[in-house]
């Protein structure tokens, strides 16, 4: 079992006499990543975004045999959320927030640490965040938080190229997983909390030089723009700050938008705000919009749509489609056709009170709540950027939501300076006392008798069908965790706890846990090296590896 301290890693570093073999990932490898279920090439596992794994060598018959490999920990600032890759058995990790290291998949042997520093100034509204890296070739790419994009050799940690995304001095990062479609590398800015005017890029794979920039919220003569009032577009947000998705049969690229600005007060930016808390769907060679479709016109409560597009093929109503699977931070889950945005289901999955509901078309039919009286979900949303699953086995979509959560929110003038944050007012937690005094009994003891609205959390899922929910595995604590699925019907997730736990994907009964005492804010990975199944998960600030007792 590996334990690399930070010391260790950079004595290692220094001395480092192993390099990882020739990677060499194809676009066409990572087109038919599910064919390749030993790796786990982009963020979420694939184009598709399902985070279901083919593999089946850990079962619901053998959980309990799973015995910790290898661990390495790292101090980072704030929540590790990093996303590893597993290509050709070399695991790839951001940490610090903006460095890189290579390890032996098998072993958590280090191969190398590639260091970045970002600009002293850089502006985050949420934490000093990296969700992960992108691979094409035997080059890796990141997005930093001074807004760059930068270019790695895979086999040396060297740096290739580097190139300025965005003005980080205005509030832009890029804190985000790149994902690479062909010969392109293409990331979203993050800064809505600035006033920033948001945008999802391309640029060449081998030369860092923008191929095309698509702008969330357009600009004047440019299709949207009328949904904007005066010149309030230039400082409108709507970042764009978690990966997206792709179709190749469709050739559609598909990123989720967030927030407009500033955040609290749409009287400042009347109208619906295109494409503020939208999907857009583009063209990745180009970067057109083909389709939108907005989730919360005129947001005055932080909704970001920038949650995963999951895309499944199902039936619907008797025909096949192909759909797109969201459950958006206001509440509600949705059901899309991919092809052309059109709306096929919304349903709440949590209390909602700042609409009544959907109307035919899916927009919202808002009934916003008097002044100081609470708002339900809370800021947070139902859910918010942790990535979700879906089973094709089970046919259904599990993520993690903070029920019983409310904010009250409020309202005052903000002005935009370049830098600052333009918040538009602010909001707090909604928290009356609970009706039961008893805490810490047992996930299904008296928890269940809270009416508290800090939140709980919990892991569901839902049948996209219906909408409606197949089973809910409740946590004490509200959870930021990701989801991963595989063809043994097995899900993992975990929770701020630190306990990690595998569940009966088609029932939500718990079948294993264990406790690693650390908050779990990513999703787990499962991957294979020499014939045995592994799977990593990260905890506070160390990664952990298991695997079956041998």
């Amino acid at each position: 079992m590996r334990n690399f301290s930070r010391a260790a890693i950079a004595l290692l570093a220094a001395v480092a006499v192993a390099t990882p073999a020739a990677a060499q990932l194809t676009a066409e490898r990572i087109l038919h990543a599910s064919a390749e279920p030993q790796n786990w090439l982009t963020y979420n596992g694939g184009y598709d975004s399902k985070r279901f794994s083919p593999l089946t060598q850990i079962t619901p018959a053998n959980i309990r045999d799973l015995e910790l490999k290898w661990i390495v920990q790292d101090q980072v600032f704030g929540a590790w959320e990093s996303n590893p890759l597993v290509v050709n058995n070399v695991m790839y990790v951001t940490e610090r927030p903006n460095d890189v290291m290579a390890v032996d998949a098998r072993t958590g042997r280090l191969f190398w640490v590639y260091h970045y520093t970002p600009a002293a100034d850089s502006h985050v509204c949420c934490g000093a965040n990296n969700r992960g890296v992108a691979m094409l070739g035997d080059t890796l790419y990141m997005g930093t938080l001074d807004a760059h994009l930068v270019a790695i050799d895979a086999k040396t940690g060297h740096s290739i190229w580097n190139t300025e995304v965005a003005d980080h001095r205005a509030g832009y990062s890029v804190t985000m997983a790149p994902l690479v479609i062909k010969d392109k590398v293409i990331v979203g800015t993050g800064g809505g909390e600035f006033g920033i005017r948001g945008f999802v890029a391309a640029y060449g794979a081998k030369t860092g030089k923008q191929a095309w920039r698509f702008n969330t919220i357009p600009g004047p003569g440019e299709p949207g723009h009328e949904t904007w009032h005066g010149d309030d577009w230039k400082t409108g947000g709507a970042s764009a700050w978690v990966t997206g998705s792709y179709d190749a049969d469709l050739n559609l690229l598909y990123w989720g938008v967030g927030n407009p600005g500033p955040d609290w007060n749409p009287d400042q930016r009347p109208g619906d705000n295109l494409y503020s808390d939208s999907v857009v769907a583009l063209d990745p060679g180009t970067g057109k919009l083909k389709w939108h479709y907005q989730f919360t016109p005129n947001d005055p409560y932080d909704y970001d749509s920038v949650q995963i597009p999951v895309l499944a093929d199902i039936d619907w109503q008797g025909k096949p489609v192909k759909a797109m699977l969201w459950a958006n931070r206001n509440g509600y889950f949705y059901v899309l056709d991919r092809s052309n945005g059109e709306f096929l289901l919304g349903a709440p999955f949590v209390k909602v009170n700042w609409s009544k509901g959907l109307d035919q078309k899916g927009h919202p039919i808002m009934t916003p709540q008097p002044a100081g009286m609470p708002t339900w979900p809370g800021v947070q949303g139902g859910t918010n950027w942790y990535p979700p699953s879906y089973s094709p086995r089970t046919g259904l979509f599990y993520f993690s939501v903070w029920e019983n959560y409310a904010s009250i929110f409020r309202r005052e003038d903000s002005q935009y300076v370049a830098g600052r944050t333009f918040p538009g007012g602010g909001q707090s937690v909604f928290a009356p006392v609970p009706s039961s005094p008893t805490i810490g009994v047992g996930r299904k003891g008296p928890i269940n008798n809270w009416t508290s609205d800090v939140g709980n959390g919990a892991t569901i899922a839902i049948d996209p069908h219906t909408g409606k929910r197949v089973w809910t595995f409740r946590q004490y604590d509200v959870t930021d965790a990701g989801m991963l699925t595989t063809a043994s019907d097995l899900l993992f997730t975990g929770g701020r706890e630190g306990y990690f736990y595998a569940l009966d994907a088609k029932t939500g009964k718990e079948l294993w846990k264990t406790n690693l005492g650390g908050s779990i804010v990513m999703a787990p990975v499962t991957y294979q090296v020499g014939g045995k199944q592994y799977l990593s998960v990260i905890s506070g600030h160390t990664l952990v590896t298991f695997g079956l007792r041998n």
